[in-house]
């Protein structure tokens, strides 16, 4: 038995999740501390920049940045969310119909530039509906997680204190994109107009489902102790094996033949919108 060891580590409570956290899937020698970090994404910062944690849960745009700029941190092909984002831009219906078409010339707010599920929409607005990016003035609110990853030229950071929501009702924006959180306002709809038609669609082309969040572990726990980041892996695993698929599609991904898909889509989107220098290979994240 290898000796033993403990890792802190950052994830969300999710059905895959949960039977670890309630110590119903345990080790014989490797002891998971879990930190409680909420929101989730507060976690992600500190893990890029500091290591705050030998293990966490993290963006997967984010992830990509890490691996692109050096910042120390191998992936697991162990996804923690995915969802179709076809829902995820609104507009403000008592200002008029906005559709996909009328984006250009536009401002569009979304937490930071490269935000998971902003990157994913912007990918899809380009790629799938024809919209030009670059006419699109783009307004965020904080910087990403990667300091070296910093926003292209033209993207605009809100009034320190402005916040999205409010700025969307008010008229300062036309559009804006949203993480976990959606807002309950019967004024705000979304700019697709089906989102589950155009969610069943994309998925008809692509075969997989979007993810959000993947888990990262530090490049110093992976050189020092590769039997922990395995031991990790296992338990991960038996406890998405516990808690069974909840419906028809895989929202969990496990297994690198099972993410290379989604790695390969993000990547070639992070490098259209020039959140990465380079295009890199998705093998090179794990």
């Amino acid at each position: 038995m290898p000796d033993a060891a403990t890792l802190r580590i950052a994830i969300g409570d999710y059905p895959h999740t949960l039977p670890l956290k309630r110590g119903e899937i345990v080790s014989p020698w490797l002891t998971l501390d879990f930190v409680a970090v909420k929101p989730m994404y507060k976690a992600f910062l500190p893990m890029v920049r500091q290591h705050a944690f030998d293990a966490s849960e993290m963006a997967l745009a984010t992830a990509i940045q890490a691996k692109a700029y050096g910042k120390g941190l191998t992936l697991l092909p162990a996804a923690m969310l995915a969802r179709f984002q076809h829902g995820t831009v609104l507009y403000n219906s008592a200002r008029g119909t906005l559709t996909p078409a009328d984006l250009p010339g536009k401002r569009v707010g979304v937490r930071s530039y490269g935000q998971t599920t902003g990157v994913w929409m912007r990918g899809i607005l380009q790629n799938d509906y024809g919209v030009d990016m670059s006419r699109v003035q783009w307004v965020t609110f904080e910087e990403g997680h990667v300091a070296e990853g910093r926003d292209p030229p033209g993207v605009m950071r809100a009034p320190a204190g402005q916040d999205l929501t409010h700025m969307l009702l008010a008229g300062e924006l036309d559009a804006a994109i949203y993480g976990a959180a959606m807002p309950d306002d019967a004024r705000l709809k979304s700019l697709i107009a089906d989102p589950e038609a155009a969610a069943r669609e994309w998925y008809a082309k692509h075969r997989l489902v979007p993810v959000n969040h993947m888990v990262v572990v530090t490049d110093e726990l992976a050189r020092a102790r590769p039997d922990a980041v395995a031991e990790l892996y296992r338990l991960l695993e038996a406890g998405k094996r516990a808690a069974g698929q909840p419906g028809p599609l895989d929202t969990a991904p496990f297994g690198k033949d099972a993410n290379r898909p989604c790695l390969e889509l993000l990547i070639s989107y992070a490098l259209q919108q020039k959140l990465i220098p380079a295009k890199i290979a998705a093998d090179a994240l794990w």
